[in-house]
């Protein structure tokens, strides 16, 4: 599938849940209420297959937290055996993830990423709600032990909440063949007591001069520091935002399908088979924008929280 602006679309983000099991302050509403309509995996894969059959090539699995929702690692393995597609991802916020990862690999998911804001455990409580922090750290420990390929670790960075641990950071790929990946914090909705808490991913750089750009891959821009074993990426959606090279589409737990995540635009798979899924997903993708207008406005149009959507 290619759009108006000869993009080709091939990596698809599927969110399983808008549930959770923790409170993280930039990306869920205090008393949130959770979807109770979401897809049945049946029709959750009846989509996947029609979105392979496209030419979508690669699948995160998202939520909320994914891990979450009973049976993911069965629905893993029917995604993963698709014909035509090439990997399956998955993100998590890591808490479940010592006693799933290895069901979660033999069932075909290739990468993890972890999302793990700060290095503190009473920060970690702060912005998340939960005590789990040795939990998500036992996660991350064990998945280095099995054979996903390299280890994501996902940073949001917050001006006044964790930039003084940037450096913490970086010295986790010191010995550790993972990559910290620090990703410029975007406005969602009314939560503005952290909409405020922006600041430019290029701080890494100030704070870790040593740090070399070896590579560009996908929407992250690779350093490393010289002598160490992992990498650090800088994602940027704000100050240097990456849409003339998107190659994503999103399908909402309820299964809508968003193709730009500050686009207010949905389209409704749910329901839908044979042709007529293919002739809407193939409609959507030739309406994609061209661009989102966070730079311009500090806002973003989309009509769900970022648990809603999964990133």
């Amino acid at each position: 599938m290619k759009d108006r602006f000869n993009r080709e679309i091939t990596y698809l983000r599927l969110s399983l849940t808008d549930r959770c099991n923790f409170r993280c302050r930039y990306c869920m509403p205090e008393g949130k209420l959770f979807n109770n309509t979401e897809l049945t995996f049946d029709e959750l894969y009846n989509i996947c297959v029609c979105a392979v059959e496209l030419g979508i090539k690669k699948i995160r699995i998202t939520g909320g937290e994914p891990l979450c929702r009973t049976g993911v690692e069965d629905f893993c393995r029917m995604i993963s055996n698709i014909e035509g597609l090439e990997e399956l991802t998955l993100t998590t916020n890591g808490s479940l993830l010592a006693d799933k990862a290895g069901e979660l690999r033999n069932a075909g998911v290739s990468r993890i990423n972890i999302s793990l804001d700060t290095l503190k455990r009473d920060r970690f409580k702060e912005l998340t709600g939960v005590d789990k922090f040795e939990d998500v750290i036992k996660g991350i420990e064990t998945a280095k032990k099995l054979s996903f390929r390299q280890l994501k670790i996902n940073v949001v960075l917050m001006k006044n909440i964790n930039v003084d641990e940037i450096s913490d950071f970086v010295e986790l790929t010191k010995d550790n063949d993972i990559s910290v990946r620090f990703i410029e914090l975007m406005p969602f909705g009314n939560l503005n007591d952290f909409n405020n808490q922006y600041i430019p991913a290029d701080v890494v750089l100030n704070k870790e001069p040593k740090l070399k750009l070896i590579k560009v891959s996908g929407v992250a821009q690779i350093y490393q520091k010289p002598g160490y074993i992992g990498t650090i990426g800088l994602i940027k959606p704000m100050s240097q935002k990456f849409c003339d090279v998107c190659n994503r589409i999103r399908i909402t737990c309820d299964g809508k399908l968003k193709t730009c995540l500050h686009s207010a635009e949905e389209y409704d798979l749910r329901g839908l088979n044979g042709d007529l899924l293919k002739s809407t997903f193939v409609e959507a993708v030739l309406n994609k924008t061209d661009s989102h207008t966070l730079s311009q406005t500090c806002f973003s149009n989309s009509l769900r929280y970022m648990n809603q959507i999964g990133g």
